[in-house]
């Protein structure tokens, strides 16, 4: 390509003058821009310039240029909220002032709670309970008949208000030890437990395993799970003899928690929702299980 003045001429076929620019051969054309487009480009310059001094636009060390509209999105949502507020004035009331069971009494109420609960659901409690609350590894199921601290109306506000091992000091907060992570037992006996487990949930085992961990459960577990097993649901230990599982049934996964002793982490909710909030959110959560 090559760019010399000297290299414009007036093009034979056009009568236009070239700019001097060649490309292979190829001569470009001096013509004038499309007045059309002319205008429009001037007209985004004139609306930019118009911007910046009616809208909020340009930034400076401690803030920014108001405008001459003053106008904020942030001032509009916050009066927007506000005029939510008012409208649900009544609902909310109504909400506050009645206790969980008679919110599940009433159609009325119970529909606007319903409502409130799967929109909080949804934004902040599906990311690790899923879409539906079916859960995953790790993450309960919240539409079976299986709760760790009780399934109740009141027990479902509880955990959301203060959490499990939140640090809110009404937390639930059983831990499962590590009992090989941090060496309470040595290795053949974790594997013996992991049989022994295995066994409650009436699946095939080592019996000889099986004979060795009855009395290292009995002492080590049975404190928590039950002499049989079968948990206790208020202090959060699971039943071991059923098909539910929240870190997985098979061998590795039991021996893995007996070992490291995994223990998830749920928010208090209570420093981030208010009381009307939380209520309607266990309402949705209590309609939508089974069980309790």
């Amino acid at each position: 390509m090559s760019h010399d003045p000297k290299d414009t001429h007036v093009d034979e076929a056009s009568g236009v003058a070239t700019t001097g620019h060649e490309w292979d051969g190829i001569r470009e054309l001096d013509n004038p821009l499309p007045r059309w487009w002319l205008w429009i480009f001037y007209g985004t310059i004139a609306f930019a310039i118009g911007y910046w001094v009616l809208m909020p636009s340009w930034p400076g060390v401690t803030g920014y240029t108001p405008g001459v509209l003053h106008d904020s999105a942030r001032a509009q949502v916050v009066k927007d909220l506000a005029a939510l507020q008012q409208q649900r004035a009544a609902q909310t009331a109504r909400l506050q002032n009645a206790s969980l069971e008679q919110i599940e009494k009433d159609p009325q109420t119970q529909a606007y709670a319903l409502a409130v609960g799967q929109s909080i659901f949804g934004d902040n409690c599906a990311t690790c309970h899923g879409t539906g609350g079916t859960g995953s590894k790790g993450y309960p199921n919240l539409r079976d008949d299986v709760w760790l601290w009780g399934g109740s109306l009141e027990d479902i506000q509880r955990t959301i208000t203060y959490g499990v091992r939140s640090g809110d000091a009404q937390a639930h907060d059983l831990q499962m030890p590590a009992f090989g992570r941090d060496q309470i037992l040595p290795p053949e006996q974790v594997s013996d437990l992991t049989e022994y487990v295995v066994s409650l949930s009436h699946r095939p085992a080592d019996p000889a395993a099986v004979a060795r961990a009855a009395p290292v459960f009995q002492a080590q577990c049975a404190s928590c799970h039950g002499p049989a097993g079968q948990g206790q649901a208020r202090p959060g230990a699971p039943n071991l003899t059923d098909r539910d599982w929240l870190y997985g049934s098979d061998r590795a996964s039991i021996h893995d928690q007996i070992w490291n002793g995994h223990g998830g982490v749920m928010p208090a909710w209570r420093h981030r929702f208010d009381a009307n909030t939380i209520k309607a959110l266990a309402v949705y959560i209590h309609a939508n299980a089974a069980g309790q």
